[in-house]
């Protein structure tokens, strides 16, 4: 994503970064789940980073809806306070965390913001920011109830010491956190020895490198270079007759007890995750009641709200104590032995699961009531509100099906779709998502969709009439910019055509005739048009009539989408 690098840490640069992190974790996320092996190797912290980012995303992107939507404070600058945006960055990562290595990078963030928002100052510069990463990984051990060496922990404290170490501004400061965390990442097999059997860094620290990229992306602009992930195994390594000292450190890791692979090397059954409302004391017998039931604990957050992670065997006696300490809600159990199963208090499914279900996002209520016809449950994305991936879960599990067809039907979804159908399949639920780029896409899927017929069959099928499918959009410009067709003006209509401006005009039927014309141009037997409810309401008999005359064997077919965002989607099969 290009953008103007930021000179000091204020608001925009914590939007900045945490849309820059989420897109770094989300190129990154299959590559750090295959490398998870500890502390438990479910393959899942890739995805519970991206989802963890996700949640501090949509807080901070609410921060700035809301002060652009005039919610104002007398006296404040034209935008939000630094102090509003971290502490909604910390809040979103704390209540969205997932997993071991998503519940440290929620107080990494946490510890950072109290930094960040303490005074009244609307930015704070280098110094400041060396501040930040320095609490960040002191408070992030401190939450971590047995520190372990060679994981995450240890990526942010070599972060925070190279950062202090740093002079100059953000830029320079957030390169030489990077430069230290990447150098630390590349230990860590030597310092734990389940990362030296398998031959790779921890899967948890390579996630920080990437936000900490993203970081040093924000303020110079720059993508610093790509972090290895994988190392020669240790037991592919010559044996050293006298016994090299990275050797002994990956033994001294196993001795000392800190592999713990799940339930198949005896570790605990379950990991048990909930907030928690309660008070600091509360939560300090918490603690101890759960570090004698477990291991893995971590217990994050604070002024009354807490996020609390844990492995255990006895997953009830988990959330008894979390009752025990307040009022623990979003309770999520996972069992490591039996496909990962995960459970949520108070949530009833039927009995018996359907065999199979598509799930859509949808940009309209119109769409969704075609989609709902055709059997698929929808996702409602208003425009400029598109859908988290736990939105994309949670809908999964409506469909309560054991296999589920996915389809985004947006490009920039693509990261989203991904981490939710990894969430759903954790879960035991087969997924195949098909990457369709546009609803019209995704009804020409829907359309040979055959619930009767093997499941890889039917996703090969669907699969193939969504590529067949080229899809177009009439849409009014925003704001002036640069396009692939020439510079466009606020208020101008423009066709898009697979997502690139192509038409530039002022009347939106003048445009889609034209877009329409250079689609069918390379052939089609069946045109879709998609209306809004700011379509002229001529356009659509328009179309049909330039389809009839101008293109023989070619049929249309006529949906109304509602508020979707655009006057006019087209698909051309």
């Amino acid at each position: 994503m290009a953008h103007v690098p930021q000179t000091f840490f204020d608001a925009l640069a914590v939007r900045t970064w945490c849309g820059l992190a989420l897109e770094a974790l989300g190129r990154a996320r299959e590559e750090i789940d295959a490398i998870n092996v500890f502390p438990v190797a479910d393959g899942d912290t890739g995805t519970n980073l991206y989802l963890t980012v996700e949640s501090a995303v949509a807080a901070v992107e609410a921060v700035f809806t809301a002060h652009e939507a005039g919610s104002r404070v007398p006296g404040r600058t034209d935008g939000p306070l630094l102090a509003d945006a971290v502490h909604a960055m910390a809040h979103g990562a704390l209540i969205g965390a997932q997993g071991n290595s998503g519940t440290i990078l929620a107080q990494l963030l946490r510890g950072m913001a109290q930094v960040l928002a303490d005074g009244e100052t609307p930015h704070t510069d280098g110094p400041g920011l060396r501040r930040a990463l320095y609490n960040a990984a002191e408070s992030a051990r401190r939450a971590v109830e047995h520190p372990v060496e060679g994981t995450v922990l240890s990526v942010a404290a070599a972060a925070a010491e190279a950062a202090v170490a740093a002079d100059g501004d953000c830029g320079a400061v957030a390169r030489a956190a990077y430069e230290g965390a990447r150098a630390a990442l590349a230990a860590t097999p030597g310092q734990l020895g389940v990362l030296g059997r398998a031959g790779v860094v921890d899967a948890g620290g390579r996630g920080l490198v990437a936000v900490l990229a993203a970081l040093v992306e924000t303020f110079t602009g720059e993508t610093p270079r790509a972090v290895p992930v994988r190392v020669v195994p240790v037991h592919a390594r010559v044996a050293d007759p006298a016994g090299g000292p990275e050797a002994d450190a990956a033994d001294r890791a196993t001795a000392d007890g800190e592999c713990a692979d799940g339930p198949e090397d005896g570790g605990p059954a379950f990991e048990v995750i909930y907030l928690l409302e309660a008070g600091d004391a509360a939560v300090a017998r918490l603690r101890e009641r759960l570090d004698g039931l477990g291991d893995s604990l971590v217990v994050v957050g604070g002024d009354g709200l807490w996020n609390v992670h844990v492995h255990v065997d006895d997953a009830g006696a988990a959330v008894e104590a979390g009752i025990e300490a307040g009022r623990p809600y979003r309770i999520r159990i996972t069992h490591f032995g039996a496909g990962a199963v995960h459970t949520r208090a108070g949530e009833r499914l039927p009995q018996e699961p359907a065999q199979r279900a598509v799930v859509a996002v949808v940009p309209g209520e119109g769409l969704a009531g075609l989609y709902a016809e055709a059997g698929a449950t929808s996702v409602l994305a208003r425009p400029g509100e598109p859908p988290a991936s736990g939105e994309l879960v949670d809908a999964v599990r409506r469909a309560h099906a054991r296999e589920v067809v996915l389809l985004p039907n947006d490009a920039e979804l693509r990261h989203t779709a991904a981490a939710a159908a990894e969430q759903a399949r954790a879960e035991g639920v087969r997924v195949a998502l098909i990457p369709t780029r546009s609803p019209v896409q995704g009804i020409a899927a829907l359309a040979v969709h055959e619930p009767g017929r093997r499941f890889d069959e039917d996703v090969v099928s669907m699969t193939s009439a969504a590529g067949a499918t080229r899809y177009a959009e009439v849409a009014v410009a925003e704001r002036e910019s640069w396009t692939t067709a020439g510079i466009c003006q606020a208020g101008d209509v423009l066709g898009l055509i697979e997502g690139d401006v192509a038409v530039i005009g002022s009347d939106v039927t003048a445009v889609a005739e034209t877009v329409l014309d250079r689609m069918l141009a390379a052939g089609g037997e069946l045109v879709t048009l998609v209306l809004g409810d700011e379509a002229p309401e001529s356009i659509a008999g328009h179309l049909e009539a330039r389809v009839r005359e101008s293109y023989l064997a070619v049929d249309t077919v006529v949906h109304h989408g509602g508020r979707q965002g655009a006057p006019l989607l087209i698909g051309v099969e």
